[in-house]
């Protein structure tokens, strides 16, 4: 970084314990739900290979994070691509992938959701339908000029054409697990309370009163990685995702095993 407009970013930067907690998200979730963080432990496993931290060989992370994330209904090339876009725009109102927020242009959201009705409703449908729909829909994800953007569409513009015959195989391991589910009657709530503790902490890594989103005339890949929020969540099978998350965004390439001590040689500097 150079200058003084650059060391300004450091001070948006939330420092003080937040108001809200993973923690307290735990707190709240009954003992038989659990399963659903169970889930979320083996997507946090898939997420490590996608970003080829597990292994050192990429073909072994991209085998073991397919099994794992199409077990959980993601697929994971698809979402692979998408996420590796959102490294590389962090925080860009025009080019991140989730979780952008809504501008006044937006009449659905200006006119008819922007009260507490409104967000309540917004909130129940994140918890609920927004994983899902994020996957099928790219709700709450960047808007597209052209084609349907979905993660389960291989001609969408999320991705490259080098990439679309990875996403048919990840909509294969998805639709070959799902019938499996369905033959052995499987039920859809853990996964369900998986999709909303990953909306929630998703959504809680990247947004903050502190913390802004630049538009094309103020963006830079620094900006965006220290826009990211370390958060104290309480649940082990995520923990260092969500605790370590600013050195993850610099770092990515960073196995989460030693992301702590990343963080900690990084406070100095």
């Amino acid at each position: 970084m150079g200058g003084s407009d650059d060391m300004k970013v450091l001070e948006r930067v939330p420092i003080s314990k937040p108001p809200f907690e993973y923690n307290d998200l735990k707190k709240a979730i009954p003992p038989h739900c659990f399963t659903g963080t169970k889930l979320g432990g083996l997507w946090m496993l898939a997420y490590e290979c996608g970003h080829h931290s597990l292994f050192t060989y990429h073909w072994l992370d991209d085998t073991v994070g397919f099994l794992l994330h199409s077990f959980v209904l993601t697929p994971y090339f698809s979402f692979k691509y998408s996420h590796r876009a959102h490294h590389a725009h962090t925080n860009s109102i025009e080019y991140d992938e989730p979780h952008l927020p809504k501008r006044r242009s937006d009449i659905l959201y200006s006119e008819i959701l922007d009260n507490p009705i409104g967000l309540v409703f917004t909130i129940l449908f994140r918890l609920t339908l927004g994983y899902p729909s994020y996957l099928i829909f790219n709700y709450s994800g960047r808007k597209y000029d052209e084609g349907l953007a979905s993660h389960l569409y291989p001609q969408s513009p999320i991705f490259k054409d080098s990439q679309r015959g990875q996403i048919f195989v990840s909509d294969v391991g998805v639709f070959v697990v799902l019938y499996a589910y369905y033959r052995v009657m499987m039920t859809q709530v853990p996964w369900f309370v998986m999709g909303a503790i990953l909306m929630v902490l998703t959504f809680l890594q990247h947004n903050h009163p502190s913390i802004p989103h630049y538009d094309s005339t103020e963006w830079t890949w620094m900006r965006g990685a220290l826009s990211a929020i370390d958060r104290d969540i309480g649940l082990m099978l995520v923990k260092s995702q969500t605790d370590y998350h600013v050195v993850h965004h610099l770092f990515p390439a960073i196995p989460r095993y030693h992301a702590r001590e990343a963080t900690e040689a990084l406070k100095p500097i």
